[in-house]
């Protein structure tokens, strides 16, 4: 079955004053219909800049695609011609971008930004388009959409801006949607609100959702696998509840490491990553974990040093200067994708690929 975004060793670079900066070095993923793929990394490791160029809107120049496959249904977007890529965005394909404000028009009401859809891609007359407006804004819960469709973005609260832009997104009821960091500076509440409403509509529309994200506890309850990029790569694939249970790359098992835990230095976690009952035993790696993690009253684990710069990327594996692992292999020598075997991992386990040469100690959590 043909899967409905398919992502084959995408390149983008940036030709700057200072040489070239390579964005995207060989990134490859994909998300079926009805599924949500979560792209994890710091900032900088090109999440975003890989989003931008499949869905055509990269800033060229001084970006550009230097080589991949960005496969739509089958459809290879990146040899498809400008007019046809335009009909594809936001008819099948939409972005949900990370600053609401900077992305809606701010001179024009928002009820007439949604209602623009149904006149150009629609052919709908003013008055049904903005009837579907103000019923697509009730559908994203704005209070009293009838009479906020005449207000203007300014005029609305952090999480309203988010909930008019994943309507936008929705005017066309997509295939395909991209979320790039869509809870970025909103509160914990209304983080939930939005990941809640955006996994409703992706189960009401049976649509595949990329979510773009830093965040690891945005991604835990909505996500169905995950891609942790660095330095322009991907490091790792796992289906979500064998990623947080037992990483298989260090990078990743940092970023699990720098989220505070307030469940006690003592406590265990099962084999599904939660706390363990009584009779339950915590395993090596779980024991490895918790001594490098920060729990309530203890110190909290950073990843030390920094992300490399696409302009001076290190030899071998990029994060061998930050690894607690790295050996001199490492240093000469860049990992390939591995595919994890389920023996090794969790007999559930499938999909699973790791960009260390040291991915099974990773798994049995031995401390190098």
């Amino acid at each position: 079955m043909t899967r409905l975004l398919d992502v084959q060793d995408l390149r983008v670079e940036f030709r700057t004053r200072d040489g070239i900066a390579e964005a995207v070095g060989g990134v490859s993923y994909g998300v079926d219909a009805g599924r949500t793929l979560a792209v994890l990394g710091e900032s900088g490791s090109g999440k975003s800049v890989t989003a931008q160029a499949i869905m055509g809107i990269l800033d060229s120049p001084p970006g550009r695609v230097t080589g991949g496959r960005v496969l739509f249904r089958g459809r290879d977007l990146l040899t498809m011609s400008a007019r046809e890529r335009r009909r594809i965005r936001g008819a099948a394909m939409a972005m949900i971008f990370q600053d609401a404000l900077s992305a809606l028009n701010p001179v024009l009401p928002v009820g007439a930004q949604l209602a623009e859809m149904y006149q150009v891609h629609r052919g709908m007359s003013g008055k049904d388009a903005r009837r579907r407006a103000v019923e697509l804004m009730d559908r994203v819960r704005i209070p009293a959409a009838g009479q906020r469709a005449g207000d203007y973005p300014h005029q609305f609260s952090g999480g309203m801006r988010q909930r008019i832009m994943i309507a936008m997104a929705m005017a066309l009821e997509p295939d395909l949607i991209i979320a790039d960091e869509p809870t970025t500076a909103l509160d914990v509440t209304v983080q939930a609100q939005v990941m809640d409403l955006l996994a409703e509509l992706r189960r009401e529309y049976a649509m595949g959702l990329v979510l773009i994200t830093h965040d690891l506890g945005v991604v835990a309850d909505v996500a169905d696998t995950i891609a942790v990029m660095y330095a322009g790569r991907i490091v790792e694939t796992a289906p979500v509840r064998d990623l947080y249970r037992r990483p298989a790359h260090p990078y990743t098992r940092g970023l699990l490491d720098s989220v505070p835990r307030v469940d006690g230095p003592g406590a265990r976690r099962n084999d599904r990553g939660e706390p363990a009952g009584r009779g339950e035993s915590a395993g090596r790696g779980d024991r490895a974990r918790r001594n490098r993690r920060g729990h309530r009253g203890g110190r909290l684990y950073a990843i030390k040093g920094a992300p490399p710069s696409p302009l001076a990327l290190p030899s071998g594996c990029p994060f061998h200067p930050r690894c607690p692992r790295a050996q001199e292999i490492c240093r000469g020598e860049r990992p390939p994708l591995y595919e994890v075997t389920a023996a090794a991992a969790s007999p559930a386990s499938g999909g699973r690929t790791s960009a260390c040469h040291f991915w099974k100690d990773e798994l049995d959590g031995l401390d190098v």
